[in-house]
């Protein structure tokens, strides 16, 4: 991996800062090329950040709340990482033998004993007293590489080829898609536009209006996109669920039962209403002009949000 030329970047001495909002890539309709840009595969699992700190580790969900119990097999892994103190940013994830990840299979993973989950760390923001996120990240790589070497933990490797070869390549082999990065750039927090991401199939966050059934059946769940203070209706999708999947969706929903849809406009569709505070992750090839789903694939709940 060629490291950015120039002087050497600033290595600035800090306490252990804490849960850190991660850097979020910006969705794109085009991978980008050039010398500037480098590639990474995007994984499909739980975003994480993990801290080495005070003899002890730590595992956050994106939005720092602490799954470190639940990941134990990570945590147990990242015991074997050569540093004193750091922050590592990753993903978990549940690798299939052709490299591919599945958030689905991860999530029913993490119902039982949790023995195949992986740890993939991307980036290093903090290395043994040292606040590094403003070296390029190439440089941050590359001290990531050395402290995981030899550990359990998977180093998310860089590909410096052509922007449309890269997603083509990942397309190709049933991978979600890239992450594409500037080289020589810092660790932002929140989405900007050092970090950029294109997935083969499209993928939203939405969250679950309500559900139905037929005679009796499961029938699939009604979706709502967030506009502001609104909710508005996001499409249904009845595909991607099994039987333990269904029934353990339906037990979580009666709980939240409410009379009226809580969509801001009302659908002509008929359903069983909920308080819409659960969130699923939806897979689909396409979106109306009306913003519907279109051919879209339950992938399961996302608790991590």
């Amino acid at each position: 991996m060629a490291l950015p030329r120039g002087k050497p970047a600033i290595r600035v001495k800090a306490p252990f800062p804490g849960f850190v909002e991660p850097a979020l890539a910006s969705s794109i309709e085009k991978v980008p090329s050039g010398a500037r840009w480098i590639h990474e595969i995007k994984f499909d699992g739980y975003r994480v950040q993990v801290h080495l700190a005070n003899q002890a580790i730590t595992i956050f969900t994106r939005r720092g709340h602490d799954w470190t119990k639940r990941f134990r097999k990570a945590a147990d892994d990242a015991w074997h990482i050569k540093a004193g103190s750091a922050i590592i940013d990753g993903e978990i994830v549940v690798p299939a033998a052709d490299g591919s990840t599945d958030f689905s299979v991860l999530q029913n993973e993490l119902k039982g004993s949790s023995k195949s989950i992986v740890l993939v760390a991307f980036d290093l923001l903090y290395l043994n007293g040292r606040d590094i996120r403003k070296e390029p990240l190439l440089r941050r790589k590359a001290e990531l590489r050395k402290i995981i070497a030899g550990s359990d933990v998977q180093f998310s490797e860089s590909f410096e080829i052509g922007g449309k070869a890269m997603f083509a390549h990942a397309c190709k082999l049933g991978l979600e898609g890239v992450v594409s990065k500037v080289r020589d750039s810092a660790y932002a927090s929140g989405r900007g536009n050092a970090w950029v991401k294109k997935t083969c199939t499209q993928r939203e966050t939405l969250a679950i209006a309500g559900f139905a059934l037929d005679e009796g059946k499961w029938d699939g769940i009604y979706l709502g996109r967030r506009k502001g203070g609104d909710l508005v209706y996001a499409g249904k999708v009845d595909h991607g669920f099994d039987k333990v999947s269904a029934a353990d969706l339906q037990k979580r929903l009666k709980p939240l039962i409410r009379k009226t849809q809580p969509y801001a406009k009302r659908i002509a569709h008929k359903g069983i209403w909920v308080e819409p505070k659960l969130l699923a992750e939806i897979e689909y090839r396409a979106k109306s002009a009306e913003g519907k789903v279109r051919h879209p694939l339950f992938k399961g709940l996302r608790e991590d949000l």
